[in-house]
């Protein structure tokens, strides 16, 4: 059999490339989607465990695919690479010496970035996701094995449909990954968050009066999945991201009903639109917080038509406390973007998104420190940074310390903080879906400064070397470790 390509063509090349590498299962028995399959998928997540494909769900017509991006080793073969690191790193490169730092550095990074090295999406005529096409009164979601991950669930949630909507007045296209609540067989709720591209171009849509074309695409290659939830700036195209991200064009199709257009190796599309000032209950549902979200109100996406390729693959993904699949995808974030970050705040050195604040409720950063406070200078700037502007917590270390060893993390902060002079707190806005905020959107939140104070922070108590073992005497004791018998 011949190699498989990278970029993967499709999600089934890639499940393909997985089974080959040990890092597939099938489960070939029934399985309900109402609860019984996320419990497999959390056990199997919780133990490092492979991707899954259930090949007989008892709701629906085609299999699940599922825990794809569920450790940063699988991720990173979605993404192309043996390492995360190895994205950042390209992007490194491309984006320095010259270009200038903050927020016009950003901006010039990302357009040196893509200019550079990735090409546009490209359009083709016919499309294997519209082999089979179904109208009108010919739609029926219930087609599709769409999961109830917990108890407390609203009902059905389809949790990896990559949603496309355009600026009515612009025309600037947004993908992005929403969860999609099932109403009925030809209607689902858009949980549009109020900090999210879409709900923009839904905002102006309604204001003129007009209906807003929306179209959802589930299953089409990895990268352009993870393209899907990457948080990039607005007038970054994600399918120009994506074809950076593969090294070549992301080939894209038409819809069949509305001005939009898809991946055209997606497994599944379904077209239709928003009418303005429509609203539905949606909700409860058990998110990546650990928590059911209320019921509130959100928009009706009206399926009018739904395409399939003939042997389709649905792909879904569980939320939940962590550890979940989203793992993956959040630490792709945190490497990927590094360099980004670093144009933006110069300080910075390393970052890390702890797993436990579920990648944005708390951000530990190391930075070169070089004169008073520039710890506080760098917490606003992250408060106020496109990507990081949604953190409540931040940890502020030295460039010594490995922000991804969260012991000697805690050792920093536990212990080189004086909280009369080194807490900083402040308000600002918070994820939709926080649950401690006392005002939904926004909410408090604190800076710890865990870096070495200097003299001109108002320390004069000259800071303690710390007590660390001669070089020499630890090599002694790794030569003789064995004669010690222990």
């Amino acid at each position: 059999m011949a190699a498989p390509r990278f970029p993967f063509q499709d999600l089934p090349e890639f499940l393909d490339a997985l089974e080959r590498a040990g890092e597939l299962r099938r489960i070939r028995v029934p399985v309900d989607p109402t609860l019984e399959l996320s419990e497999i998928v959390t056990r199997t997540v919780r133990a490092g465990g492979p991707a899954l494909l259930f090949e007989k769900p008892t709701r629906g017509e085609m299999p699940v695919a599922i825990n794809l991006f569920g450790t940063t080793a699988r991720t990173a073969r979605a993404l192309g690479v043996q390492r995360l690191d190895e994205i950042g790193a390209r992007i490194g490169e491309l984006v320095k010496p010259e270009l200038p730092v903050g927020f016009a550095g950003l901006a010039s990074g990302l357009g040196k970035l893509m200019q550079l090295r990735s090409v546009p999406p490209k359009r083709v005529r016919t499309a294997p996701c519209q082999e089979v096409v179904y109208r009108g009164a010919d739609v029926d979601l219930n087609r599709l094995p769409g999961l109830q991950v917990w108890p407390g669930d609203g009902g059905i949630f389809h949790n990896f449909g990559l949603t496309h909507t355009k600026h009515p007045e612009t025309g600037k296209r947004n993908l992005g990954l929403y969860r999609l609540q099932q109403h009925d067989a030809r209607s689902l709720g858009l949980h549009w968050q109020i900090h999210k591209d879409s709900t923009a171009h839904h905002a102006v849509a309604e204001r003129r009066g007009e209906r807003l074309p929306v179209a959802v695409a589930i299953g089409p290659d990895p990268v352009v999945c993870y393209a899907a939830g990457a948080p990039l700036p607005g007038d970054i195209d994600e399918y120009l991201f994506a074809g950076f991200l593969r090294g070549e064009r992301v080939e894209l199709v038409d819809c069949l009903t509305v001005p939009l257009q898809v991946p055209a190796h997606a497994q599944i599309v379904l077209e239709g639109y928003v009418e303005p000032g429509e609203r539905q209950p949606e909700g409860p549902f058990g998110d990546h917080t650990g928590f059911y979200t209320p019921v509130e109100p959100f928009p009706v996406l009206h399926v009018e038509c739904m395409t399939t390729q003939r042997d389709p693959v649905y792909h879904s993904i569980v939320t939940s406390k962590p550890p979940q699949e989203d793992y993956g995808l959040g630490k792709a974030t945190e490497r990927i973007f590094l360099p980004l970050i670093k144009l933006l705040i110069p300080a910075i050195v390393d970052y890390d998104l702890p797993e436990p604040g579920v990648f944005h409720n708390c951000l530990i950063v190391s930075i070169h420190k070089r004169y008073p406070k520039q710890a506080h200078q760098v917490m606003n700037a992250i408060w106020g940074a496109h990507l990081l502007s949604l953190t409540k917590l931040v940890v502020v270390v030295d460039d010594d310390c490995d922000v991804h060893d969260y012991r000697e993390v805690a050792f920093r902060a536990f212990g080189n903080v004086d909280y009369a002079h080194d807490l900083l707190l402040t308000r600002g806005p918070v994820d939709h879906l926080d649950h401690a905020s006392y005002q939904q959107f926004w909410g408090g939140k604190a800076g710890i400064d865990a870096t070495r104070k200097l003299a001109t922070e108002g320390y004069g108590r000259g800071w303690p070397a710390e007590a660390v073992m001669s070089p020499d005497v630890v090599s002694l004791v790794d030569k003789r470790w064995p004669e010690y018998g222990l």
